[in-house]
Order: C-alpha cells, then structure tokens, then sequence
C-alpha cells in the first residue's frame, strides 16, 4: 500500500500527454518541490482527466483517471469550454 499524508491540488491544467518526468517537473514547478508521502493531483483543461503524481519515498508512481461523460468538478477549470 502507498502512505498519501497530504494530497495537492494544481488548478492550472496540465497536458495530458505528460510522463512522468514531465510531472515531477510540474510537481516542482508549481508547489516547490515534491516531497515523501505527497500526492499531486492535476486535471486537463476539460476536466475529464485527471493525473496523480505521489511520492512513495523511493521514487514516483504516476496515475491517470479518464472519464468518458461528464467532468471532474474541479476549481480554475474555464467554464466557457463547457
């Protein structure tokens, strides 16, 4: 099992067709660094994707979440898309 202490939400879109190097750099880029036992949640610009970076304390697991109807709720999202 992977221990999450505290879980961050990125309200800026991020491309989904990042890896999982490209997310840690987003990781870094937007909340400092990426620290043991985080996870880091970010959304696509339709909010039908989601990604989650988490920091195990070895290294990164990387998780991707697609809806096929509907969107995510999610706050910063441009409602003018919808």
């Amino acid at each position: 099992m992977i221990r999450i202490d505290q879980i961050w939400l990125a309200v800026e879109p991020m491309d989904m067709r990042a890896g999982t190097e490209t997310a840690l750099s987003r990781v870094v880029q937007v909340f400092g660094a990426a620290q043991p036992h985080h996870a880091h949640v970010f959304a696509n610009r339709r909010a039908n994707r989601l990604k989650v970076r988490v920091h195990d304390g070895i290294g990164g697991w990387l998780a991707v979440r697609r809806l096929h109807q509907g969107r995510f709720t999610w706050p910063g999202v441009d409602t003018a898309t919808r």
